[in-house]
């Protein structure tokens, strides 16, 4: 699933009137969707934030990011108009030796998804999600998976974006969206 497509950025907007644009990640863009798993791991700011050195420490996150990008891989970067990353989506697969928390099947991308907190609100993580949906498709994928606490607000994004609980743990759910063939 190496996303092979265009490199020309997406133009999209936030409510604001303010734009960003979305364009495809790159190898050099690994760093920054370890802060994007950084923001998307410490969402609520009611939590003990989990340190940059854990969540690479701990198989479990770090595979959302180790090796970045590796084949089958494909993600997008929000950009703001100044230029700066401000959010990322990315998709990866995973076998059943090294399940993602929103794993469903080896053949079913899992997403990860995060956004700057000045930027969250804002449109950014919903128009990273239709288009990481949109190449999924193109590249033959037919669902999309992703774990989400309860609590989380992106748990209604997802959902308004058509994703469906498949799973559900003390906190969190599993989620799937199906995609168009």
């Amino acid at each position: 699933m190496s996303d092979n497509g265009s490199d020309n950025g997406i133009g999209t907007g936030d409510g604001d009137g303010a734009g960003f644009s979305l364009r495809k990640a790159t190898g050099g863009d690994a760093e920054f969707l370890v802060d994007m798993l950084m923001e998307a791991t410490n969402w609520d700011p009611g939590r003990e934030a989990v340190t940059r050195a854990r969540v690479l420490a701990e198989r479990r996150t770090a595979h959302y990011v180790e090796g970045w990008p590796r084949a089958g891989d494909l993600g997008l970067v929000a950009v703001a108009p100044d230029g700066r990353p401000i959010g990322a989506v990315w998709l990866r697969l995973f076998p059943h030796d090294d399940p993602g928390y929103g794993f469903v099947a080896p053949d079913v991308p899992e997403l990860t998804l995060g956004v700057a907190a000045a930027w969250r609100r804002r449109g950014v993580g919903r128009a990273l999600l239709a288009e990481a949906a949109r190449r999924a498709a193109e590249h033959g994928h037919t669902r999309l998976s992703l774990s989400v606490e309860r609590a989380n607000h992106a748990h209604r994004l997802y959902a308004d974006e058509g994703f469906e609980t498949v799973e559900s743990g003390v906190n969190s759910d599993t989620m799937v969206k199906p995609l168009p063939a």
